[in-house]
């Protein structure tokens, strides 16, 4: 028997809808993506911690779910991000109950179940986009007709408190057995960044951001993507600026690791409106005329005027002009606001990565 469900808004709107996933009463961020695919990818990507996902487009679903291996040595399986969804709650037009996939195990409904995940489908997610991009800052709330379970009964804001504690690893983890070798500071890295980093021959070594650097032997650094306000990430910015005085090696920030640099350099960052969430987010290169399309999801933007005099601007969005990357002028040092593993979107850039390890292994 089908069972209904809520969607409060902070703005003061109510829809009603069915439930799908799991009955559990949560509140987030309201944020949408615009992807038609790569749905299993944006739930277990910890850079969504703590938001309520709107999918723009209504074929969610239609190609089921994969399994995900239990094996811990396969610690990259495709199809997901992480071992867990992180959305606090998905908003669907439609539901795909039969899923046509060779690849599908089962289909989205009981995935989201087995994971925990309340959502709602039967809501106009166009007029949903509509309210996220003229509502500074929405949040909402998931309240199934009989919870079973709640999680979080007050609006909650990911970029009001320090989340990278439930998204980074607890320990360090060796990754691989190539060379160079990149330690990642862990503040939610997606799986594909690891996987490319393999492909490319690399050893990874995960870092908690908690951790002491100065004992971390590699031969590059990289800051991940994450969720949250980059300036409530508790010591870490005054350790990446203590790499930054300290160290010649290469380092690359993505996405909340580009704010995390920006900000050890000496910038500000400050919050947008209603961020760029989307696999279709046109970017160029600076001083060029190359243009790339690449898949972001990000709340928070460098404020270009405040760069120290050693670093420019490297890509800048293309649709409202905002840095979307900066580099030192003279070390091996950059940084990207959007995805370049992509997982799910466009592989414009995956240059970038190819890019850094090259650069890594000049500097050996």
């Amino acid at each position: 028997m089908s069972q209904k469900a809520h969607l409060i808004l902070s703005n003061g709107d109510q829809f009603e809808g069915e439930l799908i996933g799991f009955p559990l009463e949560t509140s987030g961020e309201m944020v949408f993506t615009t992807g038609m695919v790569g749905y299993t990818e944006a739930i277990t990507d910890p850079s969504y911690y703590g938001q309520l996902l709107v999918f723009a487009y209504p074929l969610i679903g239609n190609y089921g779910v994969p399994k995900l291996s239990k094996d811990p040595h396969a610690i990259v399986p495709q199809g997901f991000e992480s071992r867990k969804a992180n959305a606090a709650g998905v908003i669907l037009s439609i539901d795909s109950e039969e899923a046509f996939h060779w690849n599908s195990t089962e289909n989205l409904d009981h995935w989201l179940k087995a994971n925990e995940v309340p959502a709602i489908i039967g809501l106009d997610t166009r007029h949903l986009v509509q309210l996220i991009r003229s509502t500074p800052r929405l949040l909402g709330k998931i309240i199934p007709e009989r919870p079973e379970k709640t999680l979080r009964q007050d609006f909650f804001d990911p970029s009001s408190t320090e989340v990278l504690k439930e998204v980074s690893t607890p320990r360090r983890e060796l990754i691989g057995t190539g060379s160079p070798k990149i330690a990642i500071i862990d503040c939610g890295v997606k799986w594909n960044i690891i996987r490319q980093l393999l492909e490319l021959g690399c050893q990874v070594e995960l870092i908690p951001p908690t951790d002491d650097f100065s004992s971390v032997e590699c031969d590059a650094w990289l800051v991940s993507n994450g969720p949250g306000d980059p300036k409530k990430t508790g010591t870490l910015i005054e350790k990446v600026q203590a790499l930054l005085a300290t160290q010649e090696k290469p380092l690359l920030g993505i996405c909340l690791g580009h704010q995390i640099l920006s900000l050890a350099a000496g910038a500000e960052t400050t919050r947008m409106d209603y961020g760029h969430r989307s696999h279709n987010q046109p970017v160029n290169l600076v001083g060029t005329r190359r243009g790339f399309i690449t898949s972001q999801n990000h709340g928070y933007v460098v404020v270009e005027k405040s760069l120290p005099p050693d670093w420019e601007p490297w890509f800048r969005n293309a649709n409202d002009n905002t840095i979307e990357g900066i580099r030192h002028k003279t070390r091996p040092i950059a940084s990207v606001q959007f995805h370049p593993e992509a997982a799910g979107g466009p592989r414009d850039t995956g240059w970038i990565l190819k890019e850094f390890v090259e650069k890594t292994l000049r500097k050996e």
